[in-house]
């Protein structure tokens, strides 16, 4: 907000302007990159905030998916793959620990990369935003 030149907000004042309707008509759209930015972080970071729940949460069914994601994944880790692979397809079985670990991390994913998309155009904007020169 420092950087938006003053001269800006003088003439928005000169035009008969408030100091909310330039905070809503003038600062609010130049900073929505900034925003947009911060928001998908912080849904992120919430998203993939599964320890609280862990530590936190007894019943299954308050759990939240990123929680439920690490206790899977911890169920089928292995130290080694090949024999895992090995055991599993000398017992019939076509699905391997890995497969379930990815399957899951997969799952997971999905709703964040559903969501990129629609804010891609903000990001976009704001590194044009830097790149103009004056």
């Amino acid at each position: 907000i420092d950087t938006i030149p003053e001269d800006l907000f003088e003439s928005a004042r000169l035009d008969g302007a408030n100091d909310v309707i330039i905070f809503f008509k003038i600062i609010l759209p130049i900073a929505k990159p900034i925003l947009v930015t911060v928001a998908l972080f912080v849904a992120v970071t919430q998203w993939n905030s599964w320890f609280d729940a862990y530590l936190f949460t007894s019943s299954q069914d308050l759990k939240p998916m990123q929680s439920i994601l690490v206790e899977i994944l911890n169920q089928y880790q292995t130290g080694d793959s090949q024999s895992s692979q090995m055991s599993a397809a000398a017992a019939g079985r076509t699905t391997t620990p890995d497969s379930i670990r990815m399957a899951a991390t997969i799952v997971s994913t999905i709703p964040i990369i559903i969501v990129y998309p629609f804010i891609q155009k903000y990001f976009v904007k704001g590194m044009m935003i830097g790149a103009v020169k004056s």
